[in-house]
């Protein structure tokens, strides 16, 4: 990902914290032939690696898992972004430019064949997303009933390589940047105000 230094996210912490809030990615392969890419919930487990390790399943049915092999496969995470007048800036030459947020994870996918290491991995995504929602799901069922579905889905493991972290949030015109939040912040779009928010806790 080109990444000025001015944009460029290293920090581990930063990194982890961002993935675990932006959980909902796209995975990007090639077979040999053309790209391939599924998007999917994946889940960080900072503790698996070096790095961490992501996990996920897909449907048994899509093609993609079957091209797997000892090559990378890139994890995409993005997070809140917005586009930017020149109107806003209170320096000039400007154009229009857009914020983004993003992180890239690169690895090398596992295929999990453990059934009771698949089951954990299942429950972990549960209690991931159900924790502090009411009335939540507790994911009660028979094992009969789980192992059948269990039939349609492939987990992947995919331990983290390396590490590429881009918030591109106008710290290279920090006398704009003030102006910027207020007309995001003013915006209707919540994704616009989140974009203000992340603004303000990087500058």
């Amino acid at each position: 990902m080109y990444t000025p230094p001015d944009f460029k996210i290293d920090d581990l912490d930063t990194l982890n914290a961002f993935m675990r809030q932006h959980s909902f990615a796209t995975i990007v392969s090639h077979d040999g032939k053309v790209p391939q890419a599924t998007h999917m919930p994946v889940l960080l487990n900072p503790t698996q690696g070096s790095h961490g390790c992501l996990l996920s399943h897909m449907a048994r049915a899509n093609p993609q898992w079957r091209h797997f092999s000892n090559s990378e496969v890139l994890v995409i995470f993005t997070g809140p972004h917005a586009y930017i007048s020149p109107a806003w800036y209170v320096t000039e030459p400007a154009v229009p430019t857009w914020n983004y947020t993003a992180v890239h994870a690169y690895g090398i996918p596992r295929i999990v064949t453990d059934h009771d290491r698949f089951v954990q991995m299942l429950h972990d995504l549960v209690e991931f997303y159900e924790t502090g929602r009411p009335n939540r799901w507790h994911g009660l069922m028979s094992a009969e009933f789980r192992d059948g579905l269990m039939k349609g889905i492939v987990g992947i493991e995919i331990e983290i390589t390396r590490l590429e972290g881009k918030f591109k949030l106008s710290q290279n015109r920090p006398q704009d940047a003030p102006s910027v939040i207020a007309m995001l912040e003013d915006s209707m779009d919540q994704t616009d105000r989140d974009t203000a928010k992340m603004m303000k806790e990087r500058l």
